[in-house]
């Protein structure tokens, strides 16, 4: 596909709410500074991230849950990442569902909350149901809609009064102050999102074509992350602090009316329609190569919509932050494993072969070097997310945990010779596929 098509369906992630909605959440806790400073930091470390990951993934023709396999973790050990990482996409399903849902209500509140959710987890079945080509069309049919009612948000915010009647940037909850603790938590709250966002584009940056590696990969690998991040969070700043509400979902139905239930269910289902591709491919990975099962795409794709059904119905809009804390970490240290095996492993050091071999015939079932790097950088991680060791790891849990896994697994790469990454060496792959 163009590098031009596949940039606009990932931007149907960079568009969702929940986006808008920490970049409020952020500036009305712990002020507009410290909330830009973090929304910088994430478009940084995104960009960069997702920058390596789409190059190996178009170089490659993989995305994440393929690549997991030759670079470092096994056959098995990659399928057992693919369930976590499928967990990941129904809880973000879930989480937007209840955004939508709880958007309509607020306007139709004749209509119960739970009814709503059922219906908007259903409705997204069809619009994945072919595929990438007719995830391609929906984000370009939608977009122009989308930026309309952006539009006309901004204007009817802009005749509202001011909750808060100084600089937009200069806002500052009592006791609060620019730096320290509190950058340090808006840091901890983004990383959930910066990890999810890297690998996603891999799901995305394999269809880029080879005469347009160079474009592809900077425009796919980047402007989802500068769309999200920084344009969408610096929306959510300007609109929280302006409006007194966190909660992008309430102040544009209370804004445009009509108008902003159809903005929140239109970027909702942007971006629950490429949560549903990601999370069924995931899903289907994992029960293929553990238990052989192989239904079809379509099977998965409503499997995971029912289950992310279930999950709204019961509250994991509730348990936000946590959900959030616990895939950054984990996210965030497979993303640096995936790109230390390809840049240092691979790349530098030569160790093992130097592509990412995804053919189970090829490979072990498990590679110690990625499966301890990420069950070791995950734990310690968690573990230092929920505070057991000092505020400064707690806040940064989920770069802490990307480090140690970058370091373990070059030193376990290193201290097995590579002997775990190939049972067998293949002899056909092309040479534009290796990366050394």
């Amino acid at each position: 596909m163009k590098w031009w098509s596949i940039t606009n369906v990932t931007l149907g992630v960079a568009t969702a709410m929940v986006f808008m909605q920490m970049g409020s959440l952020m500036a009305t806790a712990y002020g507009s500074m410290n909330a830009l400073i973090a929304e910088i930091y994430a478009t940084v470390v995104g960009g960069v991230l997702g920058i390596a990951i789409a190059y190996y993934a178009a170089k490659s023709g993989l995305n994440t849950n393929l690549m997991a396999r030759g670079g470092g973790f096994g056959y098995v050990g990659a399928s057992i990442t693919s369930f976590i990482y499928a967990m990941n996409f129904i809880m973000y399903s879930a989480i937007e569902g209840s955004i939508m849902a709880s958007a309509v209500h607020e306007y139709v509140q004749v209509v119960p909350v739970w009814v709503l959710m059922v219906f908007f987890g259903l409705i997204v079945i069809p619009f994945n149901w072919f595929g990438m080509k007719q995830l391609e069309k929906l984000q370009k049919w939608t977009l122009p809609v989308f930026i309309v009612l952006l539009g006309a948000g901004i204007v009817a915010a802009m005749r509202v009064a001011p909750a808060y009647t100084g600089g937009i940037w200069s806002f500052l909850p009592e006791g609060a102050q620019v730096g320290g603790t509190m950058l340090l938590t808006c840091i901890g709250i983004m990383n959930g999102l910066v990890g999810i966002m890297a690998l996603l584009v891999s799901d995305y940056a394999r269809f880029i074509k080879r005469e347009e590696m160079k474009i592809g990969v900077f425009a796919v690998g980047f402007i989802p992350q500068l769309v999200c991040f920084f344009l969408m969070g610096l929306a959510g700043i300007w609109f929280g602090v302006r409006l007194g509400e966190p909660n992008p979902g309430v102040f544009f139905v209370h804004l445009i009316g009509i108008g902003g239930a159809l903005f929140t269910i239109l970027t909702q289902l942007r971006i629950n329609i490429t949560n549903l591709y990601s999370g069924s491919l995931s899903l289907a990975n994992f029960f293929e190569h553990v238990f052989r099962f192989r239904p079809g795409r379509t099977f998965w794709v409503a499997t995971t919509a029912l289950t992310a059904i279930i999950a709204m119905l019961a509250g994991a809009l509730d348990y936000l932050g946590p959900l959030l804390t616990f895939q950054g970490v984990f996210l965030f240290a497979w993303a640096a494993i995936l790109v230390a095996d390809a840049l240092v492993v691979k790349r530098w050091l030569k160790i093992g072969p130097l592509f990412f071999e995804y053919r189970s015939q090829y490979l072990y079932p498990w590679n110690p070097v990625g499966v301890i790097s990420l069950v070791v950088s995950s734990v310690l991680g968690t573990v230092a997310a929920f505070g057991n060791m000092g505020a400064f790891l707690q806040n940064i849990a989920a770069f802490f945990a990307a480090i140690l896994a970058f370091a373990l697994t070059v030193i376990l790469a290193v201290a097995t010779k590579g002997k775990y990454y190939a049972r067998e060496q293949a002899r056909d792959v092309p040479e534009d596929e290796k990366i050394a």
